[in-house]
């Protein structure tokens, strides 16, 4: 009978152990998602409304926006290309649902990994991309972090790539709607893959879980995220009569819920940055000195400039908000772009539309990656890139 007793608290304690760990790791049970939003201008990162948006959460499979972020760089400065095939480990496969359901061993190419993700919210596949970019998918976490430090996210710190349930793994609203901008603004050649309604992978076809998508007018991103101890979550981005709007939604009861809402905040956004704009006359004021370049048709010859490297301070769909954002960076780090030409590309995105790249040209590589690291430390977007050798049509701050 003592050792029937012995076992049965062996057993009981043990139970309580593994609840225990459920709760540490898993984050459910008594953990309680927490309300919070923001509403923020899409082109100049002016918050219209607020609620609770630098309060700590669970980002959830939100944290894969950042995954996302640095593929796209691996991307950008030529490590990988789309058609890269990256292999699948025993632990990516162990990864629970949401999942395509990959064997280990097999390949998966770098755009079927971003579609997945943007549409299934693949965890394995986050594995893959992790792992392929970091080693583990812990010093790729690490990364995470570090990169989301750069671009401002003071808040934010990652465990994994997915946003599986890790009690450490925390963000806020502000944070996500400075990580949805930096897609926007830093990689607008890549966002496009956001607005993608569906993915067919081995001829199973897998739908976007942002139901905003084809159903509110505009809205083109961004990524939603669940788990229990963090309700339904949402970053949506939205543009109407060349203007976005981005909003963020944490904790939301259920997704019908969260998305009605969503709608609602991206509704006031709009009716905000309308009357902002009637008030300045249709153009956002800025407390520095009048824009630098000229508007584009000016040609310049950019392998003529002294050095071949540039930084490129995001793409806007308004030479007026372009010309803002040069105009800042510059206020912020002119020693440092001492010699360089400020610059608007005109570039058509895959949607067919119109956007400004605002560039600086003309820098020598040190002296561009640490204006970059300065500027994103004012949580400023920022990327270096080296120029291209072709002649095109931009805006030259020269006569």
């Amino acid at each position: 009978m003592k050792l029937l007793g012995f076992c049965r608290s062996a057993l009981l304690a043990l139970t309580v152990l593994v609840l225990g760990t459920g709760l540490v790791l898993g984050g459910t049970g008594a953990a309680h998602a927490g309300y919070a939003s923001i509403v923020v201008d899409g082109d100049t990162g002016e918050v219209l409304r607020a609620r609770n948006a630098d309060t700590r959460n669970y980002p959830a499979s939100l944290t894969k926006m950042m995954t996302l972020y640095m593929t796209f760089e691996a991307l950008d400065d030529g490590r990988w290309t789309m058609t890269k095939r990256l292999k699948v480990s025993k632990r990516a496969v162990g990864q629970p649902p949401s999942k395509l359901g990959l064997k280990i061993g097999e390949t998966i190419t770098v755009k079927q990994a971003i579609l997945a993700l943007v549409t299934k919210s693949a965890n394995d596949v986050a594995t893959v991309l992790a792992e392929a970019l970091g080693g583990t998918e812990w010093e790729f976490a690490q990364d995470m972090t570090r990169t989301a430090r750069s671009l401002g996210m003071k808040k934010t710190s990652f465990r994994n790539a997915s946003g599986l349930p890790n009690r450490r793994q925390l963000s806020t609203a502000r944070d996500m709607a400075t990580l949805a901008l930096a897609l926007i603004n830093q990689y607008p050649q890549h966002y496009h893959f956001f607005a993608a309604e569906s993915f067919t992978f081995r001829g199973k076809k897998y739908g976007n879980h942002n139901n905003l998508l084809g159903t509110y007018r505009g809205v083109d991103g961004v990524k939603t995220g669940y788990i229990r101890a963090s309700g339904f979550n949402l970053v949506a981005s939205a543009e109407r009569n060349g203007r976005r709007v981005v909003a963020v939604v944490f904790g939301g009861k259920t997704a019908k819920r969260r998305d009605r809402h969503m709608a609602g905040l991206l509704d006031k956004g709009f009716v905000r940055v309308a009357a902002l704009d009637e008030e300045r006359g249709g153009v956002r004021l800025a407390s520095v000195p009048p824009p630098p370049p000229r508007r584009p048709g000016t040609k310049v010859i950019v392998h003529n400039i002294e050095g071949d490297w540039a930084i490129q301070v995001g793409a806007y769909g308004r030479i007026a908000t372009a010309e803002l954002a040069l105009r800042e960076a510059e206020s912020r780090v002119a020693h440092l772009l001492e010699g360089s030409i400020a610059a608007l590309t005109p570039v058509t995105s895959s949607r067919g539309k119109m956007l400004y790249r605002a560039r600086f040209l003309g820098l020598e590589q040190p002296a561009a990656k640490k204006a970059c690291r300065t500027l994103k430390s004012s949580r400023m977007p920022c990327a270096v890139i080296r120029a291209d050798e072709n002649e095109v049509n931009i805006a030259s701050a020269a006569d």
